[in-house]
Parts: structure tokens; C-alpha cells; sequence
């Protein structure tokens, strides 16, 4: 777990949306995700950090690299709330545990790309970039027979690079908007606290699959968004595709009432 908490560090250096543009008026522009600083014309590509709805929609997501313990209580927790979810995967992890991803597919839920081997991919080159998405969307298209439409980087860390190359790979790159910080072995009640208090409207979560306290938290958190009247939902049924802009803070805003 030490190991684990240790590779999962979010990077200081990391493009945040809620940082990325101190000192500097941002603005977005049409439905790419691009967004231009009004101080130095300089261009900043933002994945998807939530969605603008006014339906009480939420996208739970799950993010599996390392741990295999509670998939299987996951999948059980969420069947028993008929929800649905997205697990970003890495491709080293389908490797170690092709069964687990078979039972997430079978299960209904949104297998996504997490990278192959987990790496810092604002350091690599768009080529290297492809060849991490591509691997890690071979291994899940060989199980699932589906191949993935949305993709998670590691760490969260992106830059116009990752961006561009992951859309360009039919991949729309996902953040999160509510970040449960179960990674930091935070009590279940903490991280219900920390949910709960935060999502909204077209808010996309952020959990782990080998968290300690997820499998003890997921319950009570689904219990109270149920009682919100919320619908859970997978990240590809959220997010807008087309017809759309993006805000500095990664908000995807709809252009028009064909959205859903």
C-alpha cells in the first residue's frame, strides 16, 4: 500500500484546471476543449472535469492500476444500487487480472483507458503517447470486445499533448470535478464527507479500486446520492460528444437544447 500511495502522488507541476491560468483571464473556445490565456494568446487544451446538466446525473469513476482486492465487492456494491460505473484501466492491470476486467464488462460497467504502464505521460513524445493508449486499448478490445472511448492519464497530469494525441486516438480525455482522496486512506466517513459535500449536477467522481476504506464508504455515499434522487451513470453517457464548449475549468457547457 506504501507503494501505492507513493505512485499515486499528484504531481505539483500537473495542469490543473482550477490553476492553470492564475493571473491570467482564460477563455474557451467551440467544442474542443481549447482554452486561450488572454495575457500571452497562449493555447491550453483541457480534458473533461465535469459536465453542465440540469438533470441530477453523476458519473462514479474508478481508477485500477495496482490492487485487485475489492473489485469484486465493488461490482457487488454497485449491482446492489443498480449503478453503473467507469473503471479506468491500466494495461499492465488487465495483464495481471484479465478475469476482473471480463466481470466489470460483464457487469455493465465502462472499461476506459488508463495508459499501459502508468507513466508520466506529459513526458513522452505524441508517438509514445499513441503507442501507451493503443496498447492498453488492444488488451481491453481483446476481452471486451469493445475498445475504449474514454481515457484517464496517470496521475492526472496532462499538456496540450496528451490532450490532443488521446482525442486524436477517439479517446475523450477525463478528469474529475470530486476527488474522494480514498488513495490517502482516508476513513470512510471522511470520504463520504468529502463526496457528498461536493457533488453536483454532471460531477464526475473520483475513487480507487484498491482504496482501503472505498468498499466501506461506497454504501453510504451511494445510499445518500440515491436519496438526492440522483442516477448514476457511466462518463461516456455524461459527457457531450459534439455541439459543445469547455470552460477554464473544464466544464463541458451544452451550445444548444439538442444536447441531452
Amino acid at each position: 500500500m506504501k507503494q501505492w500511495i507513493l505512485n499515486h502522488i499528484r504531481p505539483i507541476a500537473f495542469f490543473s484546471a482550477f490553476t492553470l491560468f492564475a493571473g491570467a483571464m482564460a477563455v474557451a473556445d467551440l467544442s474542443t476543449g481549447t482554452v486561450v490565456t488572454a495575457t500571452a494568446g497562449e493555447v491550453r487544451e483541457l480534458p473533461v472535469y465535469c459536465v453542465q446538466t440540469d438533470e441530477k446525473k453523476v458519473a462514479l469513476t474508478f481508477d485500477a492500476a495496482w490492487g485487485n482486492e475489492d473489485t469484486e465487492t465493488l461490482i457487488e456494491i454497485l449491482r446492489q444500487h443498480d449503478a453503473r460505473a467507469t473503471f479506468f484501466i491500466v494495461g499492465q492491470w488487465v495483464d495481471k487480472y484479465p478475469q476482473s476486467v471480463r466481470a466489470l464488462y460483464e457487469a455493465g460497467h465502462e472499461i476506459g483507458n488508463h495508459s499501459d504502464t502508468h507513466p508520466h505521460m506529459s513526458a513522452l513524445s505524441s508517438s509514445q503517447i499513441q503507442v501507451e493508449l493503443n496498447s492498453c486499448a488492444d488488451k481491453i478490445e481483446a476481452i471486451t470486445g469493445v475498445r475504449p472511448v474514454v481515457f484517464r492519464p496517470p496521475f492526472g497530469e496532462y499538456d496540450n499533448e496528451v490532450i490532443l494525441t488521446s482525442r486524436e486516438c477517439g479517446e475523450m480525455p477525463i478528469q474529475w470535478d470530486v476527488d474522494s482522496l480514498d488513495w490517502k486512506e482516508l476513513s470512510a466517513i471522511e470520504i463520504y464527507e468529502r463526496v457528498i459535500g461536493r457533488v453536483q449536477p454532471g460531477s464526475i467522481v473520483l475513487f480507487h479500486n484498491a482504496a482501503i476504506h472505498t468498499p466501506e464508504a461506497l454504501p453510504v455515499i451511494l445510499d445518500e446520492l440515491e436519496r438526492q434522487g440522483y442516477d448514476f451513470v457511466t462518463v461516456p453517457e455524461l459527457i457531450y460528444t459534439e455541439n459543445y464548449s469547455i470552460d477554464h475549468t473544464g466544464k463541458q457547457i451544452p451550445n444548444s437544447t439538442e444536447n441531452p
